[in-house]
């Protein structure tokens, strides 16, 4: 990518010269995403003028992402270059310096390289692949229990038990610490595809819940360490942004099976070419061996040869307090997230007559686009407000109207949950980066697997709970509502207690071992 800028000064050649050597290098990096700035002088057309060309190029390329990355570069490119001759104006007439240019939602607060962002790139296609295996079992569920002739409680159970996986899900991420963050991502992304490939072919609906189970603990261990890569490869000052890019990585995947959802109204076995083409997702596994590198910060603790993977660690009086209230707020919120993700389709269809295309134009036009909004405004005000206030009022805003969407109808029913998404992305992520950066790297695998545990325990009692209820409170929406209590709890007396990273070294945060 090359972009470059003509600018004609009122200068001689010398001053000019002069002028542009002090203010910049000879081959210097500029802008959020890494531009090498070069600059060539030429005479004007009058005695005392300069033509000065800057250009602004990049030649990395990076893998599959590469078209978005570019994107990026070319908004970061013209900014930089009307910024560097705005600079070179005001040194040369002796006025007061530009003021930087401000930062658009999209480029990150400080530069990446572009090994950076190769690495964000392959782990974000990791997210893409795991993401679309686990949401099929949400997308298809209602139709799954119409094939096997199943009730609602049947299928909270079995949404619950799939959530065993976890304990499988709590090995990977230990193994992570132990044998790195690569190599434990390939294998799970193996593993999803290979049991979502199983789930197409089942005889039964206790085959088809062991194979989900399965499903679930892989997804959620590529959900683990994936997010704690990103993070620690990003630089500091933009940990909170590259969980964001993870972040739409991961919404990219969802929105895979919603558009798929529509081939459940094929018929009673509709929903099974959904979760065959998810096991194809195998097929990346060649490129990504390629792509995908271990992360620097873990080799460095490799070669220090440092014990890792150290449970009592994450329980002992440094970060034991934290792991309780991570913990406790994990469980909370899941509490009600879980049911209220996954049954919502069951709601719509038996509450409000939505047919699986209706609801696939419902999930795109409520939770796609607001989704995306939501990861973006979530990465910027982390980083720039802080994890704790966005958390707090990300989970508040969050449960109140999601609570409202499942006791109201009408209009209601469609703006509720667009709002509801935007803020529970933003909390999700800023409280995802607290659970990253509140522990040391030889550890960060393993505190993030005894999380998941904390948060998948907080999604079984949530979706046993809403469905075994709703007789007794009127109706699935009451049900899955009164759940919305949990977050509330979490967000004014749980997250308020965490310490904020912000702004803060990661290894100042949580040091690792010397």
């Amino acid at each position: 990518m090359r972009r470059r800028i003509a600018w004609v000064l009122a200068a001689g050649p010398e001053d000019t010269e002069a002028a542009v050597a002090g203010l910049f290098a000879a081959d210097g990096r500029v802008g959020a995403t890494g531009l090498l700035l070069t600059y060539a002088l030429a005479p004007g057309t009058a005695p005392d003028e300069t033509r000065v060309t800057f250009e602004v190029r990049s030649d990395e390329q990076i893998p599959y992402f590469g078209w978005f990355v570019d994107l990026l570069r070319r908004v970061d490119a013209r900014r930089e270059l009307r910024y560097a001759a705005a600079q070179l104006t005001a040194a040369v007439d002796g006025t007061p310096p530009p003021e930087p240019p401000g930062r658009t939602m999209l480029l990150p607060p400080v530069p990446f390289t572009g090994d950076q962002m190769a690495r964000l790139a392959a782990i974000s296609v990791v997210a893409t692949a795991a993401s679309f295996c686990g949401a099929l079992f949400t997308q298809n569920g209602d139709a799954v229990t119409q094939t096997f002739g199943r009730s609602d409680s049947d299928l909270g159970w079995a949404l619950a038990i799939s959530r065993i996986g976890v304990l499988v899900s709590l090995v990977a991420a230990s193994l992570s610490d132990r044998f790195g963050r690569r190599r434990t991502l390939l294998t799970c992304v193996v593993g999803a595809a290979v049991a979502n490939a199983v789930t197409a072919v089942a005889p039964s609906f206790v085959v088809f819940t062991v194979a989900q189970l399965f499903t679930r603990a892989f997804v959620n261990a590529v959900l683990v360490i994936a997010g704690l890569a990103a993070v620690e490869d990003a630089p500091e000052g933009a940990r909170a942004f590259a969980l964001s890019m993870f972040g739409l990585a991961f919404g990219l995947g969802f929105s895979f099976s919603v558009v798929l959802l529509p081939l459940a109204d094929l018929g009673d076995n509709g929903w099974r070419i959904a979760f065959a083409v998810s096991a194809l997702v195998v097929l990346v596994i060649p490129t990504l061996r390629v792509h995908l590198r271990e992360t620097k910060r873990y080799e460095r603790i490799e070669d220090r040869e440092v014990e890792r993977g150290r449970i009592r660690e994450v329980f002992d009086r440094k970060y034991g307090s934290r792991f309780l209230l991570l913990g406790l707020a994990g469980f909370l919120t899941n509490l009600f997230s879980a049911p209220s993700s996954q049954l919502t389709n069951r709601y719509l269809h038996r509450e409000h007559g939505f047919l699986n295309s209706e609801i696939a134009l419902f999930r795109t036009v409520t939770a796609g686009i607001p989704g995306i909004l939501g990861v973006v405004l979530g990465g910027r005000l982390a980083e720039s407000r802080g994890r704790r206030p966005v958390t707090i009022a990300g989970l508040a805003i969050a449960s109140l109207f999601q609570m409202s969407f499942f006791l109201t109808g009408g209009w209601f029913l469609w703006v509720s949950p667009m709002i509801a998404i935007v803020a529970a992305v933003a909390g999700g992520l800023a409280l995802g980066a607290l659970d990253t950066e509140l522990f040391p790297t030889e550890v960060r695998g393993t505190s993030n697997g005894f999380l998941l545990v904390c948060g998948v325990a907080g999604s079984a009692v949530g979706l046993v709970l809403a469905t075994s209820i709703k007789n007794a409170v009127g109706g699935l929406g009451p049900a899955i509502a009164l759940c919305g209590v949990a977050p509330l709890i979490a967000a004014f007396l749980v997250v308020p207690r965490l310490p904020e990273t912000a702004d803060r070294r990661l290894d100042d945060i949580s040091p690792s071992e010397e």
